[in-house]
């Protein structure tokens, strides 16, 4: 496995969505940072980074082999087809939740890309290949890497199979809500992921 202990700056691009119906707890009227209480923003923080450190050691079990850097993403290029939403990440089923916003962009050879943010900073950055996969977690600045299928733990990497309609069903569940979200979920942990992308935008 390869953990890189400083990791490139994530080269999504494009502007976010609108944050209509993805509210800020103790929000005001003002930008989405401003909006959010500045101690309830830092506790959820904290609780997302333990979080993703719960998901290192995991990964650190999975035996993967290393593999080198997959190459930087350029969404500008032809071929990738970006959609951009908002995201609401728990870790397991009892765990806070975590809101940010979300870039998801596929290629038809397979290749994915995705960034999850909760402002100011990118807490997810995850790209798969044909034959490889890479997952940045940003506040750790850790990440890991491995040939083939990603691993079952790692959710954020099969988020984008599974919006394609290739979604493993004996590990994980992928539905549609009535409000038109979309959730993927672990079976076995709980983790899941709930999310809301527009209209995929393709590069000519």
């Amino acid at each position: 496995m390869n953990k890189n202990l400083s990791c490139n700056e994530p080269l999504g691009r494009g502007r976010p969505v609108d944050r209509a119906g993805w509210p800020c707890r103790g929000s005001t009227s003002h930008g989405f940072l401003s909006r959010c209480d500045l101690s309830h923003f830092s506790k959820l923080l904290r609780g997302g980074i333990t979080a993703l450190f719960v998901v290192f050691l995991a990964a650190f079990t999975l035996g993967c082999q290393t593999i080198k850097p997959l190459p930087a993403v350029d969404l500008a290029q032809p071929g990738w087809v970006v959609r951009q939403g908002q995201a609401v990440w728990k870790s397991k089923a009892n765990a806070p939740e975590i809101a940010g916003e979300l870039v998801l962009a596929t290629r038809a050879d397979g290749s994915s890309f995705l960034q999850f943010t909760k402002t100011p900073l990118p807490f997810v950055v995850a790209q798969t290949t044909g034959h490889a996969w890479q997952i940045q977690f940003v506040p750790e600045n850790r990440t890991f890497s491995g040939p083939g299928t990603p691993p079952r733990r790692l959710l954020w990497l099969h988020l984008a199979r599974c919006v394609e309609g290739k979604c493993d069903e004996k590990h994980f569940t992928f539905k549609t809500l009535p409000t038109g979200n979309q959730v993927l979920e672990d079976r076995s942990t709980g983790e899941s992921i709930e999310f809301f992308l527009s209209a995929s935008s393709a590069q000519p």
